[in-house]
């Protein structure tokens, strides 16, 4: 088979591709046109998040047999078109999950206990105790959205910590386990803290935490989302966090990104000048005190960079060898 990359990813992918007796070819500067002019020439084609296999791109790759994404999610690829025309579709939320269930945790406990707010301050000469006084995670009920491979990578990281429970929401029934117990939206309301995403972009997740839905909690709480920026509505977060009504956020995705998640300020943003560019809402982020944020870098470590290429190879070697 052919396969064709426009986007790198560790080597093992092409080494061990090869070692099937794959042929491999790379193109990592063409535009969308240029490689949709040549993809009828592959079997397979490797992608992260260049850009998107809308169903125009599909119809051409008419020898396609797989896609492989290198990321948890297929949200920027026709899925149903690509179904519909016998293309296999791989994605690798399992080489990622750990990345993101210790990035998700680590933003918590950012947050609770202020060490972005204080470490900026000691740098300034600042010693504020006092104003630096934490929160600690014990005792607290903490409800995860979305009981996958990132909520259950999430939740099994909080196992030591002494919460008082760990409770989910899924579509899915039956997905709770001895990390965390499955419950209606209604009890997910009634008793979280601390409220984490890790669903995946579809129709019925984008817009989901808006100020309806965020009034339905009846403790203030403190939000994570490490799933997909346009789950949030920023403008609605913004005003929850106004009001107190959510304590805090640590955000490592943003509604405003790019659909590739690369650089979403224009031009130069190494002196900050780029962030006038962006909604208001955003820049109250910016200075906000109680929000930590991140560039889409949860599942981004080295280690995911193997364990995601492995992932791809070990689908596509059980679907095709």
């Amino acid at each position: 088979m052919k396969i064709l990359h426009v986007d790198k990813n560790h080597p093992l992918l092409i080494e061990q591709f090869a070692e099937l007796g794959f042929q491999n070819d790379e193109d990592y500067t063409s535009s969308k046109e240029e490689i949709e002019n040549k993809i009828e020439a592959y079997d397979g084609l490797i992608i992260r998040s260049r850009f998107t296999i809308d169903a125009p791109f599909l119809d051409k790759a008419k020898n396609l047999k797989f896609i492989g994404r290198l990321g948890a999610g297929l949200e920027n690829i026709d899925v149903r078109h690509a179904e519909a025309n016998g293309i296999f579709l791989a994605a690798a939320p399992e080489g990622n999950r750990n990345a993101v269930g210790e990035h998700t945790l680590g933003m918590l406990l950012s947050l609770f206990n202020n060490l972005n707010k204080a470490d900026r301050e000691v740098r300034s000469g600042i010693w504020d105790r006092e104003g630096n006084r934490g929160v600690e995670l014990e005792g607290k009920t903490v409800g995860i959205i979305g009981y996958g491979n990132m909520g259950k990578a999430f939740a099994k990281k909080l196992k030591g910590f002494d919460v008082e429970e760990v409770i989910c929401y899924d579509i899915v029934g039956g997905v709770g386990d001895g990390n965390a117990r499955q419950v209606g939206i209604l009890e997910l309301h009634q008793r979280t803290e601390i409220l984490s995403l890790h669903v995946p972009q579809t129709e019925d997740t984008i817009g989901m935490i808006n100020t309806e839905f965020i009034e339905k909690f009846h403790n203030p709480f403190w939000l994570l989302n490490a799933a997909r920026g346009k789950c949030v509505i920023t403008e609605d977060l913004v005003k929850a966090l106004k009001s107190g009504k959510i304590r805090g956020a640590g955000l490592d995705v943003l509604e405003y990104e790019k659909a590739s998640f690369e650089n979403m300020f224009k031009g130069d943003n190494s002196d900050g000048a780029a962030l006038s560019n962006l909604p208001e809402a955003f820049q109250y982020l910016v200075q906000a005190e109680n929000v930590i944020l991140s560039p889409h870098v949860a599942g981004w470590t080295f280690e995911s960079l193997e364990k995601l290429a492995q992932t791809i190879v070990d689908k596509v070697k059980a679907k095709f060898c």
